[in-house]
C-alpha cells in the first residue's frame, strides 16, 4: 500500500509541475511575445478570456506542485523532508528550494500584478502598465529558475556518475 501512495503522490507532483511549467513556458515563449502581433481588437480575448484562465492553472499549478512535492519529501524512503530541505541532499534540495521560490513569485508578485495588468483590480492607466512589467519580469525569472530546478529535480532519479 505504501508504494502506492508514493507512486500516486509522486504522480500528482509531476502532473502538476508539468501543468506548471507548461503554462510558464506558454506565457514565456507564446503569449508575451505574440501580443505585440495580435490586433488590438483582439486582445481582449487574451486579456478577458485566455490569460485569466491560464492563470487560475498556472497558480494552482504552482500550489499542487509544492504541497504534493512536500508530502512526496515526507513519504521518500531515501531522505527526510527535513534532510532535503536543509540541502544534505543536494539535488533534490536545490529542487525544491528553487520550486519554492518560484511558487512564492507565483502567488505573491505575479498573482498579483497580473490582477492589476488585466483589469481585474481598478488601477490607473501607469500603474496597470507597471503592474504588467513586474509579471512579466518575474515570470521571466521563473522561467530562468525552472531550467536548474527540473535538472535538480531530473538529478535525483539520475545522478552523475551512474
Amino acid at each position: 500500500m505504501e508504494d502506492f501512495i508514493l507512486f500516486f503522490v509522486r504522480y500528482l507532483h509531476v502532473l502538476c509541475g508539468v501543468m506548471w511549467i507548461g503554462i510558464l513556458w506558454y506565457f514565456n515563449f507564446v503569449q508575451i511575445p505574440c501580443m505585440p502581433k495580435i490586433p488590438d481588437e483582439q486582445k481582449p480575448a487574451i486579456s478577458k478570456v485566455i490569460a485569466p484562465e491560464a492563470l487560475f492553472w498556472f497558480r494552482w499549478g504552482a500550489a499542487g506542485t509544492v504541497l504534493f512535492g512536500l508530502i512526496l519529501a515526507q513519504l521518500n524512503p531515501g531522505y527526510t523532508l527535513h534532510e532535503a530541505m536543509t540541502l544534505q541532499v543536494p539535488y533534490i534540495g536545490f529542487g525544491m528550494w528553487f520550486g519554492i521560490i518560484m511558487a512564492i513569485n507565483v502567488w505573491f508578485v505575479i498573482w498579483p500584478a497580473q490582477k492589476i495588468a488585466l483589469g481585474m483590480v481598478e488601477a490607473e492607466a501607469d500603474v496597470k502598465a507597471a503592474a504588467g512589467r513586474r509579471a512579466m519580469l518575474f515570470s521571466r525569472t521563473n522561467t530562468l529558475l525552472s531550467i536548474p530546478m527540473l535538472f535538480a529535480m531530473i538529478s535525483v532519479q539520475n545522478p552523475p556518475g551512474l
